[in-house]
């Protein structure tokens, strides 16, 4: 097999994999009144500060009906509570519940094994071009993403 066939078919499996292992991995009897959509919801809303419904959108690349929708739910199930700026009441603020950060902790330990397990056995060298190369499959589906 050559080195394009290879590369592709090791992609295409991979992603797949990752959909698929993520939401038997991160939809546990404790948190399976969620999805996957719904704890990278979470994810990007963090368990630091209070984020702006707009950097919410922004950062996991959806529009505000949808990020609306998906905070709707999550709200309704406790893991997020939204608050209106004392400043500008236009602009809300989410934040995480007891609830919601629970599923964020659960959501990183997922991702910070996923990571120990790639960086295992690797060489710093090695780590340097595998980042490069995670950098440059990003900066192909950003610029592909923005044309279509």
């Amino acid at each position: 097999m050559d080195t394009f066939a290879a590369l592709n078919s090791i992609l295409v499996k991979l992603f797949n994999d990752i959909l698929n292992i993520e939401e038997k991995a991160l939809i546990t009897e404790e948190f399976k009144d969620i999805s996957v959509t719904d704890m990278h919801i979470i994810e990007a809303i963090g368990i630091a500060e209070p984020r702006t419904m707009s950097m919410i959108s922004k950062s996991l690349g959806v529009t505000m009906g949808t990020l609306t929708t998906g905070i709707n739910g999550l709200v309704r199930k406790g893991y997020v509570v939204r608050n209106r700026s004392d400043r500008d009441r236009r602009i809300v603020y989410a934040s995480l519940t007891e609830k919601g950060i629970a599923a964020y902790h659960h959501h990183m330990k997922f991702h910070k094994s996923m990571i120990d397990s790639i960086m295992q056995d690797l060489s710093e060298d090695e780590a340097v071009v595998l980042n490069k190369t995670f950098n440059r499959l990003e900066t192909f589906f950003g610029q592909w993403t923005d044309k279509h």
